[in-house]
């Protein structure tokens, strides 16, 4: 409630049943951009995963996952955050050949997550995962795939607008990339979030690149999990949301940890009991493929091609009373 923004004189530019029409439209729509930007396949996803696995996505490391037992099997499940580390095994099993990829539609519950405009403990994502040769792992390679979603969310931006054509916003097309210690040597004194919003007020559209490792100042940007990413190949796509006048990260996407990598990340964040589950085990072993891949936040694009103010007015979660009679009164109709 405390974080809560309500824009001066807000008014939707879509109704109710506009809104809905146009979600539906914006997920075909993408979807259809986005596996032919990248050569990727649809599959089906779990929605929990066992405990002991490892495959569940541990995100900054201290969120806790929804569980329940399983009575029939005696074995504990837990709902899943995100599907980076399944979707990786999933390639190998299923049999991806070189340079094609899946994506499936990934619905979790945040139970930690802080709600305000861009939070909600129901999280909707489109992830997606791809094999690439070993010598695509590289910076270039992420660039070209971040300017590609982009690319793909432009082009379903301009279908939206041919059938709304009283949506006034507009996005920039071309990604202004930057590292996080570009960042802080431009901005020492501010916050990583604070910076964030400073660079992409400035350019609108931008790639914050490498997220996770310690700068120059001891400080990582930004937590990220060590058994995904390759830290210093991964990065977030941000856009600049005009109603809120803020940075809204729309994607987190990164080239997948080599054994090395992964061996030096699980040392430096503390985390070498994981080497006992078994999905990090077969990749140290060099079992899985090579891969990279991402989430694209599917309530989140809906509300920054829309202009919506608040994510649930694109999503139905969990809002307190205040929250919602807040919105209310501000114009904002809560799903």
């Amino acid at each position: 409630m405390q974080h809560l923004r309500i824009p001066k004189g807000y008014t939707p530019w879509l109704n109710l049943y506009e809104t809905q029409e146009a979600i539906a439209l914006i997920k075909t729509t993408f979807t259809d951009f986005l596996s032919k930007a990248l050569n990727l396949k649809r599959v089906s996803a779990p929605l929990f995963v066992l405990e002991d696995s490892g495959l569940n996505d541990d995100l900054s490391g201290v969120e806790r996952p929804v569980a329940f037992d399983i009575p029939f099997s005696r074995v504990q499940a837990q709902v899943v955050h995100s599907l980076a580390k399944w979707k990786r095994q999933a390639l190998g099993q299923y049999g991806f050949p070189m340079g094609e990829g899946l994506y499936t539609d990934m619905n979790a519950i945040r139970r930690d997550e802080t709600l305000d405009n861009l939070h909600s403990i129901y999280v909707d994502q489109w992830d997606w995962e791809k094999v690439i040769a070993p010598e695509e792992r590289s910076m270039e390679t992420l660039k070209d795939a971040m300017q590609n979603i982009v690319t793909a969310i432009i082009c379903t931006y301009d279908l939206l607008k041919w059938k709304y054509p009283r949506l006034p916003l507009k996005f920039k097309h071309d990604v202004r990339f930057v590292t996080t210690q570009e960042l802080e040597d431009r901005w020492p004194d501010l916050t990583p979030k604070q910076r964030e919003e400073k660079i992409t007020r400035e350019y609108r559209t931008c790639g914050i690149l490498q997220i996770g490792g310690k700068l120059k100042s001891g400080q990582p940007h930004d937590g990220r999990a060590p058994d995904y990413d390759d830290w210093t190949m991964n990065g977030d796509i941000l856009f600049w949301h005009e109603p809120l006048g803020c940075a809204m990260e729309l994607s987190s996407m990164g080239i997948r940890v080599s054994p090395d990598a992964l061996d030096r990340q699980l040392r430096e964040s503390g985390c070498d009991h994981r080497r006992s589950y078994p999905f990090h085990q077969a990749l140290l072993a060099g079992h899985l493929p090579i891969t990279m891949g991402g989430g694209i936040g599917q309530s989140r694009m809906c509300m920054l091609l829309l202009g919506k103010a608040h994510i649930g007015e694109v999503q139905s979660s969990y809002w307190d009373e205040a929250t919602r009679t807040r919105c209310r009164d501000g114009g904002i109709v809560l799903l």
